[in-house]
């Protein structure tokens, strides 16, 4: 297949790169549904900058960006080869989009990078470079940066966005143990999901007015951005198909997809 679709994925909690439950599963085995790609570009919810950066490290570090977690989590590491020519490629897709970018040449990847990765590719041998949001650039900002990147789709580059499909911490501390979804999350991701599927540019972009409680899902929006370059990047006419379900304490929803386009979509099925 000569078009590799894009992937938002809600990485949830760092815990995941150890105790990785169904969500692990899920990725693993989307890793071995997927093409090979020669290299992945991820847009992270932890990495905020004012202008769009890209790491340009051919060796780029893991950062255990969290605080609070067992030993055993900081003792991983993900040893995978950054692509400082991809990183100079991706400036150069995102000024003849009229985006100003740079390139930041000592920073690593981040959790939202590496805890999905590693179970997705963990073999850690496809380079990986990564790409900041910037929050106060707001959703048409992220859109456009992702429709910029859609060329690196038919380069064998898969794109993915890195947050949350809802992301309210206070909510996820409050809620330790619990197995149903909060109203308002459950309502915001069903939200999510039929205006994706209905291919509803519009709403999706303005989500803080037109979604169910969406200053409740999301107080700040850095977790939802990625969405939007993953989106960007397949086309918004794109077939978006959800790869991972559930919550995280009620309050985070795991939703995460898969978006093809259209004449793609048939060979990326499980069991096309």
């Amino acid at each position: 297949m000569d078009t590799l679709p894009t992937l938002f994925l809600s990485h949830g909690s760092p815990m995941h790169a150890i105790a990785p439950g169904d969500v692990g599963d899920a990725w693993t085995a989307l890793g071995k549904r997927l093409p090979h790609p020669d290299a992945v570009v991820v847009a992270s919810a932890h990495w905020e900058t004012s202008l769009p950066m890209v790491t340009g490290s051919a060796r780029p570090e893991t950062i255990h960006d969290f605080g609070g977690f067992p030993e055993a989590l900081y003792e991983i590491g993900y040893p995978a080869r950054g692509d400082p020519a991809l990183a100079e490629r991706i400036v150069g897709l995102l000024r003849d989009a009229g985006i100003t970018a740079g390139i930041e040449g000592c920073r690593g990847i981040d959790h939202g990078v590496w805890v999905p990765l590693r179970w997705i590719y963990p073999r850690a041998d496809i380079p990986v470079v990564e790409i900041s949001v910037s929050p106060a650039r707001g959703t048409q900002h992220h859109l456009a940066l992702g429709r910029a990147l859609a060329p690196l789709a038919d380069a064998n580059v898969l794109v993915i966005g890195s947050g949350h499909a809802t992301h309210n911490l206070r909510d996820w501390i409050g809620q330790r143990g619990r197995n149903d979804p909060l109203p308002y999350a459950a309502a915001f991701a069903h939200w999510l999901e039929a205006r994706l599927a209905a291919h509803d540019e519009a709403a999706l972009l303005d989500y803080r007015a037109e979604a169910p409680e969406a200053v409740r899902a999301h107080p700040t929006e850095e977790h939802f951005l990625p969405l939007f370059v993953a989106w960007g990047a397949a086309g918004t006419a794109a077939v978006p198909e959800r790869i991972v379900g559930g919550y995280e304490n009620g309050a985070l929803s795991r939703d995460s997809f898969l978006f093809a386009r259209p004449a793609s979509a048939a060979a990326l099925r499980p069991n096309g």
